[in-house]
């Protein structure tokens, strides 16, 4: 008798815990939409304000930095105060109300600078978006004599009325997406229809659905997100802060990625070409601007040779040097204790410290820091016997040939590979210099954006596009895109004529 008593205790000591667990991994069923589930979701958000207006029933949540003051005041005020609650259901018909019947929507209209109206008729959204954003201003990184001076700024809104003001035509499309899995950032695909190759469209749209990162803040970060080849330092993707540029690549047939928070677009699919033009080669005279594309083609074989050059003849190739050149060159080596390979590295690295500080720093200390600290250390190395003075003509004419190129992307890959020829050059000389040079060429050819060709039309050759590549035509050359962004209805149409 007392065993059985004794077991039958154990039994339900066993079971107790059983059922205990059982219950607490019961998953909870989500509530109904109310005040109070959107209470909890911006529990511990001390700037969320909340009106309540008892004599109608009614209750506001807003972010009050987020929301456009006077239209708040016209749209949700006024009318909640001067309303009584049988003429509540007649104000909840007009346009600017939107009724919502999910929290997690209702969350994030608030999130995005609506005001949500609690009553017992239901929960509506108002929009009343309208938070402070800078100016149209000047581009301060794109900067041109002649032409527009408008740029892009960080509201998305106004980059879209920037770009339809410009292109007002029914066959500008947009696509609107999302990206950031915990913050939701807008971002808008630009494309002209019926001009723009399809395939271009549909990848971008695909890499950008296919993004799976909790944050993405700057549309340099997005690109990087969605390239083809995410390890290369060559940029694949032009961006651009400048209106014209985004218009007149849309009229290309390129693809245009707008993103919220960023003053910047994103153009695909792009060469390693559009990254030596600029907007003054199509405002100024076609020979003009012929000119200046050809300086800077020169300007790149100069900040990318000069420098690893100076090391290999000094180094291993003494032959090369004229004879008249070769005394003062020995004379001014002479005094200097390292290898040329080590005297450049320290020198280019000096000048990258000066840049990096000059960027860093105030523009007017910025600027002053550049030339006096230029002109200070290069005098001093000289007279120490740390360097040449034939180097530093050497790295100065590098470091402003680098300046010449327009963009800053470009710019800082073409500043990466120039220590690693420099490095081959001290190590094989010109060998190592021009196995460096091939290497370059070869990861070049290689390299797609958005699946096209990045060297083209060099590589593979298209001929009828290299009058907008390494020259500037006249425009009455340019009655055709480039073969790159052409879309395949324009092939068709020819070959039906």
């Amino acid at each position: 008798m007392f065993s059985r008593l004794m077991k039958s205790i154990l039994t339900m000591a066993r079971q107790k815990p059983q059922q205990q667990t059982s219950h607490v991994s019961e998953p909870q069923a989500p509530g109904p939409l109310s005040l109070n589930r959107v209470l909890d979701e911006f529990q511990g958000c001390s700037d969320l304000s909340h009106r309540n207006y008892p004599m109608i029933q009614a209750d506001i949540l807003f972010f009050d930095h987020l929301v456009d003051k006077q239209k708040f005041i016209n749209n949700v005020i006024i009318p909640l105060e001067n309303i009584r609650r049988e003429e509540l259901g007649g104000l909840l018909h007009q346009s600017q109300f939107k009724l919502e019947d999910e929290t997690t929507k209702v969350v994030r209209g608030i999130l995005d600078g609506d005001a949500a109206l609690f009553v017992p008729q239901g929960v509506y959204l108002i929009s009343v978006y309208g938070p402070e954003k800078r100016a149209i201003e000047s581009s301060q990184t794109e900067s041109t004599i002649v032409g527009p001076h408008d740029s892009f700024n960080e509201s998305l809104d106004t980059n879209l009325s920037i770009i339809r003001r410009r292109v007002k035509s029914s066959r500008l499309k947009a696509k609107q997406f999302e990206v950031g899995e915990i913050f939701k950032t807008k971002v808008s695909l630009l494309y002209l229809d019926e001009i723009a190759n399809m395939d271009f469209v549909n990848r971008m749209s695909d890499r950008i659905q296919a993004i799976e990162y909790s944050a993405v803040f700057d549309g340099s970060m997005l690109l990087q997100l969605i390239e083809d080849f995410p390890s290369t330092i060559f940029p694949l993707f032009l961006t651009s802060e400048r209106p014209d540029v985004a218009v007149s690549k849309l009229n290309e047939g390129r693809v245009v990625v707008i993103m919220d928070q960023s003053p910047s677009v994103i153009v695909g699919p792009t060469t390693v070409f559009e990254f030596f033009t600029s907007p003054d080669d199509y405002y100024s005279r076609w020979a003009v601007g012929t000119f200046l594309r050809l300086l800077r083609y020169i300007a790149f074989v100069l900040t990318l040779t000069l420098t690893s050059m100076y090391v290999s003849i000094t180094t291993y190739h003494y032959e090369m040097i004229p004879i008249n050149l070769l005394a003062s060159m020995s004379e001014s080596r002479s005094r200097v204790p390292f290898p040329p390979v080590l005297e450049a590295l320290l020198m280019e690295t000096t000048l990258e410290l000066l840049r990096e500080a000059g960027a860093r720093l105030p523009s007017k200390i910025g600027q002053t820091i550049g030339i006096v600290g230029g002109i200070v250390i290069g005098t001093a190395a000289v007279d120490a016997g740390f360097t040449s003075n034939i180097l530093i003509i050497a790295v100065a004419m590098s470091a402003i040939a680098s300046f010449v190129i327009p963009s800053y992307t470009m710019s800082g890959s073409i500043r990466l590979i120039r220590f690693a020829l420099i490095i081959l050059s001290g190590m094989l000389g010109n060998f190592g210099f021009i196995f460096g040079l091939g290497l370059v060429i070869i990861h070049l050819s290689k390299l797609t954006s958005l699946g096209a060709p990045y060297t083209l039309p060099l590589a593979p050759i298209k001929p009828s596009d290299w009058k907008d590549t390494f020259i500037r035509g006249p425009f009455w050359m340019f009655s055709k895109r480039p073969k790159q962004s052409r879309s395949p209805n324009e092939t068709t149409n020819k070959m039906k004529k």
